[in-house]
């Protein structure tokens, strides 16, 4: 399980992105994610490492501490 799926989707769906979009924005800072793989970290259904939490920040352009906290 992890605890940031929630925000991570909350946050893509504030900048009105699709899970797609999503995936493609992680693609490009090199993490080869695809869209069934970003919706398991939605669910918590994966689990999410340090640097994949890192990515996530960094392509939905916001702080890591805005993925942990509400």
């Amino acid at each position: 399980m992890n605890i940031i799926g929630e925000n991570v989707r909350k946050v893509r769906e504030s900048n009105g992105w699709t899970q797609e979009q999503l995936a493609a924005k992680c693609n490009l800072l090199k993490w080869n994610i695809s869209r069934s793989t970003l919706a398991k970290i939605e669910s918590k259904v994966r689990r999410v490492t340090d640097i994949e939490v890192k990515t996530l920040s960094e392509a939905l352009g916001v702080n890591i501490e805005a993925l942990f906290f509400n």
